[in-house]
């Protein structure tokens, strides 16, 4: 895919979240929305799976460590062939496969790893990149994290440790939108220069605007060329709550939510869809 057929099939797929969460009337669209170039990007160009074989044992690996925007994770996986479309339409339905948080317990076809608590996913895909080296397999690892999750220990440990043990398959994007449940995170708690710290613990660090598809598949391309580099990839992207939605972008309160009837209008004619009811 060039980059305006992977604009084009991440708005389409900004359109699946909104109807995925308005349906159940419970969910977390805006981080999704925000997420959905890059994630775009990485499943349709870099990531190596395959959706008729989920447990090829040489594919590559992606874990998203801030789970409950899984409604994207969820719309891209629907759309490989993972599982039926229809199943999207049951989130957060109890006894459904999608839930809330991506679990493996629920054999979901494409999720590696369960979410929940935030601030465990980098450790859990650091321990999957240790072990594809041990193996000696060629499998590149990669997750999602958020700048709000950064508030816990947890990643910094997980982050120390890739960089001592020469963890260069491993490849961590960060959410950096500046929103999380309670505000702005540079009010909750501010995690300051999170590229600059990510140099300082010995990461290859690439600083992007997380919406500009050249930089993205700049960053990706560089990880893929740091193989043997001895430093594991973070691509700390800048991103917007809500993107591609005017009135969503950059609002807090769009962290979780539905949309109404109205406002569902008003977003699939921002990102240039048809009716949402179509």
């Amino acid at each position: 895919m060039d980059m305006q057929a992977l604009q084009a099939k991440a708005n389409q797929l900004r359109g699946d979240v909104l109807k995925i969460v308005t349906t159940a009337k419970s969910g977390h669209p805006g981080g999704a929305l925000g997420m959905a170039d890059l994630l775009t990007a990485l499943y349709y160009k870099y990531l190596r799976h395959d959706p008729r074989n989920p447990q090829w044992e040489d594919r590559d690996r992606f874990v998203l460590s801030n789970g409950h925007t899984c409604p994207i994770l969820y719309a891209i996986l629907a759309d490989q062939g993972y599982f039926d479309r229809d199943e999207l339409w049951s989130f957060r339905k109890l006894g459904a496969m999608l839930q809330g948080h991506p679990s493996t317990a629920w054999k979901i076809p494409g999720v590696e790893a369960c979410s929940g608590s935030l601030g465990n996913g980098l450790s859990v895909a650091l321990g999957m990149a240790m072990g594809a080296k041990l193996a000696k397999r060629d499998s590149r690892i990669y997750c999602f994290v958020s700048d709000g999750e950064l508030q816990e220990g947890q990643p910094w440990e997980a982050a120390t440790a890739a960089a001592h043990h020469r963890v260069d398959n491993l490849c961590m994007m960060i959410d950096w939108n500046g929103c999380q449940i309670d505000g702005r995170v540079a009010d909750v708690m501010n995690v300051g220069d999170l590229a600059g710290k990510f140099r300082a613990f010995g990461w290859n660090v690439h600083e992007i605007d997380g919406h500009d598809y050249g930089q993205i598949m700049n960053a990706y391309v560089s990880f893929l060329a740091a193989r043997g580099s001895g430093k594991p990839t973070a691509i700390a992207a800048h991103t917007l709550l809500g993107k591609g939605v005017s009135f969503m972008e950059d609002v807090p309160k769009w962290h979780h939510g539905f949309l109404s009837k109205e406002q569902m209008e008003q977003a699939f004619a921002d990102l240039g869809l048809g009716s949402p009811s179509a």
